[in-house]
């Protein structure tokens, strides 16, 4: 599912895709620090060291530049399963890709500055929230060749969207019993997405 860009322009140069870059940062740590109620785009622009017309070249507004944070961290999720299961220690089969899927999302909730705040979406009421549907839409993509699955089987697609709303639900809950993830939590969000999965996977 191609989202939408909340760019009002992509850089096309090195420097200028290097000035995003900071501007995207400086959104990360001024999140972190503050939350999304205290995000200003004046803010970004003194951390990241730009003038505040350079935040406003790329951003029409705060949540514009959240949303492009919350694009980019879900870029870099995808990259972060894509080199596991590419590693020549790699788990096998479609439990130890989950098992990927899950860990990589732990070590950003874990260490990624904002991650926890924003993570593949803007705060926003739950009931409107469609981050999860880009989600599951790029894990299938992802996992389609090496786990042989037909990415455009509809079926697939909402059991995909079910086991990563699932997911979502129980590790928000593991991160609310302890700041670094429950471990008893996170092993029976494992266990429940190998159970969901095993009816469709396994055939």
């Amino acid at each position: 599912m191609q989202q939408p860009t909340p760019l009002r322009r992509v850089p096309v140069q090195r420097r200028s895709a290097q000035r995003l870059a900071r501007i995207l940062d400086a959104c990360a740590e001024e999140l972190e620090e503050g939350g999304y109620d205290g995000l200003s785009t004046r803010a970004v622009a003194g951390r990241a060291g730009v003038p505040i017309g350079s935040v406003y070249r790329f951003f029409p507004h705060k949540r514009a530049m959240a949303e492009a944070l919350a694009g980019r961290n879900l870029d870099a999720y995808a990259d972060r399963i894509t080199a596991r299961l590419a590693a020549p220690d790699a788990p096998g089969g479609w439990r130890g890709a989950m098992d990927v899927v899950v860990d990589a999302y732990l070590a950003m909730k874990r260490t990624v500055p904002g991650f926890a705040l924003v993570e593949f979406t803007v705060p926003a009421p739950r009931d409107s929230r469609q981050a999860n549907h880009a989600v599951a839409d790029r894990l299938l993509g992802l996992l389609a060749a090496p786990l042989a699955l037909d990415a455009a089987d509809e079926r697939l697609r909402t059991v995909f969207l079910v086991g990563v709303e699932a997911a979502d639900s129980l590790l928000q809950l593991a991160f609310r019993v302890s700041p670094e993830g429950d471990p008893l939590i996170v092993t029976e969000t494992k266990e429940l997405l190998r159970s969901y999965l095993a009816r469709y996977l396994d055939e």
